[in-house]
């Protein structure tokens, strides 16, 4: 997980209390999200491939970058 925001105590437990799931879609392909953006008080969604696409253009005015994209290299554990 990366982040553009200064690491701190509190930002670390926010994003633990709230990593993504099945239910969270991406904003522009409505595929499973593995990236959260928040800018401001906003929160945008995004499957890997397009939270790559966009991180250039919005890495400049985002306030958190959340990315959970590893976990699709992660091997299933039975």
């Amino acid at each position: 997980m990366s982040r553009i925001a200064p690491e701190t105590s509190a930002v670390e437990e926010m994003a633990s209390a709230h990593e993504l799931t099945a239910a969270d879609r991406c904003d522009s392909c409505g595929a499973q999200a593995y990236i959260r953006v928040s800018i401001g008080s906003s929160e945008l969604l995004f499957c890997a491939h397009h939270g790559k696409k966009h991180q250039e253009k919005l890495s400049a005015i985002a306030t958190e970058w959340h990315d959970e994209s590893s976990r699709l290299l992660e091997t299933n554990r039975a």
